[in-house]
């Protein structure tokens, strides 16, 4: 049986492989964009706009940041607490085209020996679990260069 996918956080991202990319919001007064997405108010204090268009954002970025986890993570990830925890890849990504920074985690085998700062990476659909019902999905980081 085949399970349905479940963004674990709905309006955040595309579901499709493909054309798969993180959403974001543009403010149609400033212009200004912004992950996660404003519904509101415009953060920007020189604008006082409240309507914004939803946006594809950069697939590709370069690496602005990175560490290891070393400890669970709140909701909605789930982890077993019987089971041996493994620390994880964060990494903070400058997009390419808005220069906005997001976070994610790094794709599954990826770890901070295989990033620097300013390295070239791409955001792609990931899993972050799966359940009796759903595959919950989620965004990963990944390397577009494997360093030998």
């Amino acid at each position: 049986m085949t399970k349905d996918h479940k963004p674990v956080v709905p309006g955040w991202f595309t579901t499709s492989g493909e054309d798969f990319s993180l959403l974001g919001t543009r403010c149609t007064a400033c212009g200004t964009v912004f992950f996660p997405r404003r519904e509101t108010f415009c953060g920007n204090p020189a604008c006082s706009g409240t309507e914004f268009a939803e946006i594809p954002l950069s697939r590709r970025g370069t690496v602005w940041s990175y560490t290891n986890a070393g400890y669970r993570p709140p909701a909605p990830f789930v982890s077993d607490p019987d089971v041996e925890w493994r620390p994880y890849t964060i990494v903070a990504v400058r997009l390419e085209a808005e220069g906005l920074i997001v976070l994610g985690q790094g794709a599954p085998g990826v770890g901070v020996d295989d990033l620097k700062v300013g390295d070239t990476v791409e955001i792609v659909p990931g899993v972050l679990y799966e359940d009796d019902e759903y595959v919950h999905t989620t965004w990963n980081v990944r390397p577009v260069e494997v360093r030998a």
